[in-house]
C-alpha cells in the first residue's frame, strides 16, 4: 500500500484514493463532498466509460432510436438536429439506458445475445477507465494543481478485476497508485439496497460466467423462452444474488487495501472527518 500506517497517511502531501464497493454506499457522496472542498480532484470510471469510451455507442443508440420517428428521421438525415448524451457524475442513466435488460422486446429488453454484446463492450471501457485512473492522477497535478485525488469506481469493479491473483495488472496499477478503500455495508444496508432496487431496477453490469449462470437458472426455474422474459422481473431476482457475488469479490480487493463501513462514511461532513477515517482504517489494519 502507498500509506502503511496513520502516520504517513496524515504526513502526505499528495492523498490519493480509490474508493469501491455497492452502488448506494456513499462512494459518489464522498467523492462530491472531497470535491467540493477545492482540494480534491474528483475521478469518476462510470462517467469516463459513459464519455471516452462508450459515448458513440451511447448516442447511436438513441440515434437509432430516434430513427423510428419519421419526423426525427428527416431531419437526423439533414444534420438539422443533434442527438447526444448528457451524462453527468451524477446522472448516468445514458449508460444503464444502453446497456439494457434482458428479455421481451415488447416490454423494453434486449436479445441475450445483444445484451451480452453490450456487457463485453462495457468491460474492455471499465478496463481501460481504471487504467487512466493513472494518468488522470498526474494530469490532476500538472493541470489543475489539484494534490488529492480521489476515484469513484464502479459497483462492477470487482467483476474485472482478479484480486487473488498477485500479478492482476489492474490491481497492481491500481495498488501502486492509490490507497484502495473498501465501502463496506452491513446485512441491514444489503436489504435496503435490494428494497430500493425493487421500487427501480437498473442496468448492471456482471461478469460473464456469473451471468449466464443467473440467465440460465431464471430461464430453467421458470420454464420460459428468452423473448417472454419480463426484464425487469430478471434483473430483480438477479440483483440479490449479484450481491452475494460480489461481497467475497470485494473482501478480496480488500486485502489490497482498507475498509470502511458505510455507517461511518454516512457520517463523514468534512474532508478532515475522512482523513480520520482512513487514519483509523489504516491503524485497525495493523492490529
Amino acid at each position: 500500500m502507498i500509506y502503511k500506517t496513520a502516520k504517513e497517511w496524515r504526513a502526505a502531501t499528495r492523498k490519493r484514493v480509490l474508493l469501491f464497493g455497492m452502488s448506494g454506499l456513499g462512494k459518489t457522496h464522498v467523492s462530491n463532498m472531497l470535491r467540493e472542498a477545492g482540494n480534491w480532484f474528483h475521478y469518476s470510471v462510470d462517467y469516463r466509460i459513459g464519455t471516452r469510451y462508450m459515448g458513440e455507442h451511447i448516442a447511436d443508440n438513441f440515434k437509432r432510436e430516434a430513427m423510428k420517428n419519421p419526423f426525427l428521421r428527416d431531419l437526423l438525415r439533414s444534420d438539422s438536429i443533434y442527438v447526444g448524451s448528457n451524462i453527468t457524475f451524477d446522472n448516468l442513466a445514458p449508460l444503464s439506458s444502453y446497456l439494457g435488460k434482458p428479455g421481451d422486446p415488447a416490454k423494453g429488453g434486449l436479445a441475450y445475445a445483444e445484451y451480452l454484446r453490450r456487457q463485453d463492450q462495457h468491460h474492455l471501457a471499465e478496463v481501460a477507465a481504471l487504467f487512466d485512473t493513472v494518468q488522470f492522477i498526474e494530469r490532476a497535478k500538472e493541470l489543475y494543481d489539484y494534490d488529492n485525488f480521489v476515484c469513484d469506481s464502479g459497483g462492477s469493479i470487482c467483476e474485472v478485476v482478479a484480486p487473488e491473483d498477485p500479478d492482476d495488472l489492474v490491481m497492481n496499477a491500481l495498488a501502486d497508485n492509490l490507497l484502495l478503500v473498501w465501502i463496506k455495508g452491513s446485512d441491514a444496508h444489503t436489504e435496503q439496497l435490494v428494497r430500493r432496487f425493487d421500487k427501480a431496477p437498473k442496468p448492471m453490469c456482471y461478469q460473464r460466467a456469473f451471468l449466464d449462470r443467473v440467465w440460465n437458472e431464471y430461464l430453467s426455474q421458470n420454464k420460459l423462452f428468452e423473448a417472454n422474459i419480463d426484464p425487469d422481473a430478471f434483473v430483480r431476482w438477479a440483483y440479490r444474488q449479484a450481491l452475494d457475488h460480489r461481497q467475497p469479490r470485494y473482501a478480496a480487493m480488500a486485502r489490497w487495501g482498507v475498509t470502511v463501513t458505510a455507517e461511518d462514511v454516512g457520517r463523514i461532513t468534512s474532508p478532515e472527518g475522512f482523513d480520520d477515517l482512513i487514519a483509523d482504517a489504516l491503524e485497525k489494519r495493523r492490529d
